[in-house]
C-alpha cells in the first residue's frame, strides 16, 4: 500500500541560459539590504560571474559582503567565519554561487545568524534541533548535491573529522537561478562526480523496503537512465547544452524528495559511510559514493532483492538470469561498468585511498555514535556491517 506523504519544495526556480541576471530585482522581492555572497574563489572571478552578481546588487542598492574560500566538503570553521561577518555586517540574506558546498555553507551560516547565541554545530550534532534560518538565494554551478531545491545540509568539522548533516525545511533556498552554461567550465570529473551524486540521490529513495509507488518509481527510474546517458554524453562532449541542461534539472529533481513521495522512506547508508570518508580523507562526495556503493549494494542486495531485481531490468536493461540474485547482481556489475565508463571509481582503491583497519573501524564506530544501530532500509546495519563493507570496498 502507498505510504502517506507530504511533498514541500519551496524553492523558485529560474532555468536556463541568463537566468542569473536578475538575481538583484529578486533579491529585493524578499526585502533584503544586507546580503552575505558566499562562494568557492577562483572560477567565479574568473568567469565574471561574481562582478555580474554585485553590479546587479548595485543597480538595486542593496549592500553585500563577500565570503570567498569555501571548499569541497565545506568546513565548520568557514561556517563560523559568516556568522561573524554576517553579526557585524547586519546581514539579512545569504547569497551562495556554486554547488552543494556554497550552498550548504550558506545555510549552515543562516542557522547561526538566525540563533546567533547557540553553537551552530550543536545542529550538526543533532543535540538540538533547528527552529530558523535566515534566508538563503542561490545561482547555480555545479549540478550536484540539489542542495538548491533541498532541506539538507552536510557541514565538515576538520578539528574532529566528523562530517555531519543537518535537515530543515527553514533552510529551503527561497530561490535558485540554474543557467547550465555556467556548469560548462567544470573539468570532466567533476562533472561526472556530480552525475553520480544525483543518481545516488535518487538511488538512496529507491533501494527500500516496504510500500511503493509505481508513478515514483517511474520518475526515479527515468531520472537515473536520463543523467546515465547525458553523462556519457558530457564524457565526450563537455559543451553540449542539452545535456548539461538535463543534467541539471536531475539534480534538483533528485534531492527535494519528489523521488521517494509514496515510498517506504529512504536508505542513505551509502552516504553516511562516504561522509565519513569525505571526513577522513577529503574525497570528492560522488567519486567517494561510487566507489563505496558497489560493496554496500552487495552486502544488502539479499534483504531488498525485488527492488534490485527492478532495478537490473527496468534501469540498466538487464535480461532475466536464472534466479533472482544473480539478476540483481548483473544490474550492481553493470552500474559499476557505467561508472567506470565515465572515469568514477568503484573500490577505494581506484578512489585513491587505502584505509586501515584502524580506520575503518574508527569510521564505522563514529556512523553508530551519529545515528545509532540498525540504521538503512534496504537492510538494517550496525558497526560490524559498516566495517564488512568498507573493507570489501577495499
Amino acid at each position: 500500500m502507498v505510504n502517506n506523504f507530504e511533498f514541500f519544495c519551496p524553492t523558485r526556480i529560474v532555468f536556463g541560459k541568463d537566468a542569473e541576471t536578475g538575481v538583484g530585482k529578486l533579491i529585493r522581492e524578499y526585502g533584503a539590504s544586507q546580503v552575505l555572497i558566499v562562494y568557492g574563489g577562483k572560477s567565479a572571478v574568473r568567469s565574471g560571474l561574481l562582478d555580474r552578481v554585485k553590479s546587479s546588487l548595485d543597480t538595486e542598492g542593496i549592500d553585500y559582503t563577500e565570503l570567498a574560500g569555501v571548499v569541497p566538503n565545506p568546513h565548520l570553521e568557514k561556517v563560523y567565519e559568516g556568522i561573524r561577518i554576517g553579526k557585524a555586517t547586519g546581514t539579512d540574506f545569504l547569497l551562495a554561487i556554486g554547488g552543494g558546498s556554497a550552498i550548504d555553507t550558506a545555510k549552515a551560516i543562516g542557522y547561526g545568524l538566525a540563533e546567533p547565541d547557540r553553537d551552530v554545530w550543536e545542529l550538526f550534532k543533532h543535540t538540538r534541533k533547528p527552529a530558523v534560518c535566515l534566508p538563503v538565494g542561490c545561482i547555480v554551478t555545479i549540478a550536484a548535491a540539489g542542495s538548491e531545491t533541498s532541506k539538507s545540509c552536510v557541514i565538515t568539522n576538520k578539528k574532529t573529522g566528523e562530517k555531519r548533516s543537518c535537515n530543515s525545511a527553514s533552510a529551503c533556498p527561497k530561490f535558485a537561478l540554474m543557467n547550465p552554461v555556467l556548469t560548462q567550465t567544470l573539468p570532466d570529473y567533476q562533472t561526472q562526480s556530480g552525475c553520480t551524486d544525483i543518481m545516488m540521490h535518487t538511488m538512496e529513495r529507491y533501494f527500500t523496503n516496504g510500500a511503493k509507488m509505481e508513478l515514483t518509481d517511474a520518475i526515479a527510474e527515468g531520472l537515473l537512465k536520463t543523467v546515465m546517458k547525458n553523462a556519457r554524453i558530457l564524457h565526450e562532449d563537455p559543451d553540449n547544452y542539452d545535456a548539461r541542461a538535463e543534467v541539471m534539472w536531475a539534480g534538483s529533481l533528485s534531492h527535494n524528495g519528489l523521488t521517494g513521495c509514496g515510498n517506504s522512506g529512504d536508505d542513505f547508508v551509502s552516504h553516511k559511510l562516504e561522509h565519513e570518508l569525505g571526513g577522513m580523507f577529503d574525497v570528492t562526495h560522488g567519486a567517494g559514493l561510487a566507489a563505496i556503493w558497489g560493496s554496500w549494494a552487495r552486502y544488502v542486495c539479499k534483504s531488498c532483492l525485488p527492488r534490485f531485481v527492478r532495478y537490473a531490468t527496468h534501469v540498466m536493461g538487464i535480461t532475466a538470469k536464472a534466479s533472482d540474485e544473480e539478476t540483481a547482481l548483473a544490474g550492481i556489475s553493470a552500474t559499476e561498468d557505467f561508472f567506470r565508463s565515465i572515469g568514477m571509481p568503484v573500490t577505494l582503491s581506484e578512489l585513491g585511498i587505502s584505509p586501515t583497519d584502524e580506520e575503518i573501524e574508527k569510521m564505522a564506530e563514529s556512523i553508530t555514535d551519529a545515528y545509532g544501530e540498525n540504521i538503512g532500509s534496504a537492510r538494517k546495519l550496525s558497526t560490524e556491517d559498516f566495517i564488512s563493507i568498507y573493507q570489501s570496498a577495499r
